[in-house]
């Protein structure tokens, strides 16, 4: 345990609006990928490709957040920043999948859990704190 707490005490966690910023850009590049798919595969309508998007998102946060994707997104990788373990570590597909679902959950309680990031000490949103996460300067 105190392995983990000297791990802890050495990253430098990343706040709330950097992490927004990172959001947006790859909202704006996944906005772009859904709707050429939705176009082109369901005549345009988003409520028939909305599944699709989903496990596109799912998806595409889960491996970029893993070791597969060097822990870092598209807009993470802009603004230099990347997803850890607690243990300092890169994170597994599985744990990405468990963040995103709790990514999920934190943005349904009217995003209270995402918001909970500029208030916390170690900056972790409830979605951090289920799947054991940090987010920290890459």
């Amino acid at each position: 345990m105190a392995a983990t707490a000297d791990v802890a005490t050495s990253m430098a966690y990343v706040g709330f609006w950097r992490r927004a910023g990172a959001f947006v850009i790859d909202a704006i590049l996944l906005g772009i990928v859904g709707n050429a798919l939705s176009a082109v595969m369901f005549g345009g309508d988003p409520t028939s490709s909305i599944g699709l998007t989903t496990l596109i998102d799912l998806a595409y946060f889960a491996i970029m957040w893993s070791s597969t994707g060097g822990g870092q997104t598209v807009g993470m990788r802009a603004l230099g920043i990347k997803v850890v373990g607690t243990d300092g570590a890169q994170i597994d597909v599985v744990k990405g999948i468990i963040r995103y679902i709790g990514f999920i959950i934190s943005c349904i309680a009217i995003f209270i859990g995402v918001i909970w990031v500029a208030f916390d000490p170690r900056k972790q949103g409830w979605h951090d704190k289920i799947a054991g996460t940090y987010v920290v300067k890459a």
